[in-house]
């Protein structure tokens, strides 16, 4: 009789445990992150995406994952991290930070205006301390914080040889990630790469290079050199989505 009553006990036991681990990993598999996303042009969404040929490769980001995550891109056209905070961008992210959720930040491009006080930051000053700020932040909420470089600008010289306009602002970051032991990016050096194999003429498509007549919503033509064409955005967002793959493996397993 106590033989079958600790039986029963055993079985009961391995039933509450079973049902236990089951509600935590439906309660897991239910659970949706989001990814927030800040930075500027290079990453931000753009308008009229049905006629424009400009794309930021946040735009496209959000295809790589399944239904568990959201992307939320919040990068800005023209912003640093100096005027992304000064306009209040941060704060209206800041409290909706869930522990868990992910926050991307990218940042450089506009910091090194010398001529605009309103977005400029001394790269091992302002910008740094702008960095390790989103990092807290996001942290002191039980997010995780992810820093990437700024991509290149497509900038050959004569002999066809791609040139750095970035300067400090690439191994500030770097710093800043290594120092705070944040997972990092490398997007310069990623894009810098990018930009080699695609050649200085090849290079063009991943750009907005329209001759007059060529695109309507350029009719009278275009060279860019730093914004993205749909095809570059999408590369971008491909070596960001390898990058995930070893360095943020609890991301990426969302992936599709």
């Amino acid at each position: 009789m106590v033989a079958i009553k600790n039986l029963y006990n055993i079985k009961l036991l391995l039933i509450i445990l079973s049902s236990t681990a089951l509600l935590a990993f439906s309660t897991s598999q239910d659970k949706k992150i989001t990814v927030y996303m800040i930075g500027d042009s290079t990453m931000a969404n753009k308008k009229e995406p049905e006629i424009n040929p400009e794309f930021g490769w946040g735009q496209v980001f959000s295809t790589y994952f399944n239904n568990q995550v959201s992307v939320e891109n919040k990068a800005v056209n023209g912003r640093s991290s100096r005027s992304f905070i000064a306009e209040g961008r941060w704060d209206s992210i800041y409290k909706y930070i869930q522990p868990g959720d992910y926050v991307f930040v990218q940042f450089g491009h506009n910091d090194q205006k010398e001529k605009d006080p309103k977005r400029f930051t001394n790269p091992f000053t302002q910008y740094r301390y702008n960095l390790e700020r989103f990092v807290k932040d996001t942290r002191e909420k039980g997010g995780i914080p992810i820093l990437l470089s700024s991509i290149v600008r497509r900038n050959f010289n004569e002999y066809g040889v791609l040139i750095d306009t970035h300067g400090s602002y690439p191994l500030v970051a770097r710093m800043v990630a290594k120092d705070l032991k944040v997972p990092f990016i490398d997007l310069q050096g990623l894009t810098e790469n990018m930009e080699i194999e695609y050649g200085v003429e090849g290079s063009k498509v991943l750009h907005l290079h329209f001759k007059p007549g060529e695109h309507t919503y350029y009719p009278n033509g275009k060279e860019d050199d730093t914004h993205l064409s749909k095809q570059g955005a999408t590369e971008v967002a491909d070596l960001v989505v390898s990058a995930l793959k070893k360095q943020v493996p609890d991301l990426a397993v969302y992936l599709k």
